[in-house]
């Protein structure tokens, strides 16, 4: 049997797993990473942790299955950039974490190229995605070495290949979406035309074989973190989504090979490049999701993250949450926005504000599922969820009945390593099928919707007042 050491690169730690070939998981292993949340929007990993949790995690779910592994895939973050030294491997500034919003004058500078942007890439002119990150850096930090995504940093220490796959490509503003390449056009206007940048390679080849995690290993299967539990939850077909529910809630929607750039606010960016052919998907962000559960604990209102659901009262007694903690993506893309509580009374409890802020996430992820809708011509009919705070049975019934559909769990909290295996299983058998790759899988839980139609849209109204307030607020201030 062929097992597949998938590792999962994200912002909150590294988590390693081995993969049989029915993509059973057999061994698991985590180590955790705490970025540094910095006044002014700074949000920044220390890489050498970065890649040292990247070794010890794969060398520790090695020991644990004790089975020889084909070959090591990687997902990545995304949007994470650092600066590095391309002959020593060697670090030169700190990962500038997809969240940081320090690259804001770098957009506000562009803002009049905003629509040509939006047409070549399918992006947003903003912080969150990688080139304006980059031209920050450059900017603020060191004008040596490369700059680049975290992605061909650990890549080129495990094997010393200078490549970023077509996924993780589409995510910088300077790649163009229909053909999957730099944009000398865009390079320069983030002024990174001079940049030496890595080879862009599909999710499914072979690029090196790395020594680090103890056997020699073929390192396949490269994919950003997202695009990878796509692939996993077997969004295969025109409009099926998945949500995922880590440091913030990611959704997308598979669009296969048309790369239909949104008319809602939300992003259009490569999927996956399998067997030489591209798949697009749109997708929407909220950037505080487990993080935002997090601060909620760093505040005492929740003992600890598993118990979310217990510190909750049953109803949040009219209290809305917005919990744009580090400001809020689509539809509205602004980063200086803030959370707030309103509607508070004197008999406003505890456990109120913990619903009110379970339902703020979810009010955030169905604004999401409306603009998918509204981009695809028809709505969503279930959504595939993924991510540690599934384990939260008021998130996910708040989800279902805010968004009015179904809610599948998936059954596996490995979904982004086991969409990385995939990939890398593909590599190394140039005649297996993507969905063969994937395989079958079945939901841990399905929510059904317990709210009627009415009420929910009667929140969300409420909710989408507030949230549009914030806005408007941080604009007149």
């Amino acid at each position: 049997m062929q097992y597949i050491l998938a590792v999962d690169q994200g912002t909150s730690g590294t988590k390693a797993v081995v993969v049989d070939a029915e993509g059973q998981v057999v061994a698991t292993a985590e180590v955790a990473l705490r970025p540094d949340y910095l006044a002014g929007g700074g949000v920044e990993q220390d890489p050498e942790a970065m890649f040292e949790s990247v070794v010890t995690a794969g060398r520790r779910a090695l020991a644990q299955a004790a089975v020889p592994v084909a070959a090591v895939a990687l997902a990545n973050q995304g949007e994470t950039v650092l600066a590095w030294d391309r002959t020593t491997g060697e670090p030169l500034s700190p990962a500038i974490v997809w969240q940081d919003r320090r690259a804001e004058s770098v957009c506000g500078g562009l803002a009049e190229h905003a629509e040509d942007v939006a047409r070549r890439t399918g992006l947003v002119l903003d912080p969150y995605f990688s080139a304006p990150k980059m031209a920050w850096l450059r900017a603020n930090l060191t004008r040596d070495g490369v700059v680049t995504t975290t992605d061909t940093w650990l890549v080129h220490r495990m094997c010393g290949a200078f490549v970023t796959d077509a996924s993780t490509a589409s995510r910088s503003l300077i790649a163009a979406l229909d053909t999957v390449a730099w944009d000398d056009q865009l390079l320069a206007l983030f002024g990174l035309r001079d940049e030496a940048l890595p080879d862009i390679v599909g999710s499914d080849e072979i690029v090196g074989t790395t020594d680090v995690f103890g056997p020699s290993l073929p390192v396949a299967g490269l994919i950003v973190d997202q695009q990878a539990a796509l692939l996993a939850e077997s969004c295969l077909t025109t409009g099926s989504a998945k949500c995922t529910y880590g440091t913030g809630a990611f959704l997308l929607a598979q669009l296969g090979g048309d790369p239909v750039r949104s008319t809602s606010g939300l992003t259009t960016s490569v999927a996956w490049r399998l067997r030489d052919e591209t798949s697009y998907c749109i997708d929407g962000q909220v950037y505080t999701a487990a993080s935002a559960v997090r601060w909620a604990v760093d505040l005492g209102l929740v003992p600890s993250a598993d118990q979310i659901d217990t510190a909750a009262a049953e109803s949040s007694e009219g209290v809305i949450c917005v919990p744009a903690l580090a400001g809020l993506a689509a539809p509205w893309w602004d980063s200086g926005a803030t959370a707030s509580f309103t509607g508070m009374t004197l008999s406003s409890g505890r456990g109120n504000l913990v619903r009110a802020l379970i339902e703020g996430i979810a009010a955030q992820v169905t604004a999401l599922t409306d603009l998918v809708a509204a981009d695809l011509g028809s709505p969503l009919t279930r959504l595939r969820v993924d991510g540690g705070l599934t384990r939260s049975a008021s998130l996910m019934q708040a989800q279902a009945d805010l968004a009015q559909i179904p809610v599948d769990v998936y059954p596996s909290m490995h979904a982004t390593a086991l969409g990385a295996a995939a990939c890398a299983r593909l590599a190394l058998e140039p005649g297996t099928a993507p969905c063969d790759a994937v395989g079958t899988w079945y939901p841990q839980h399905t929510y059904e919707p317990r709210w009627s139609a009415d009420r929910a849209a009667e929140f969300l109204d409420r909710w989408r007042r507030v949230a549009d307030d914030t806005v408007a607020q941080e604009v007149s201030a």
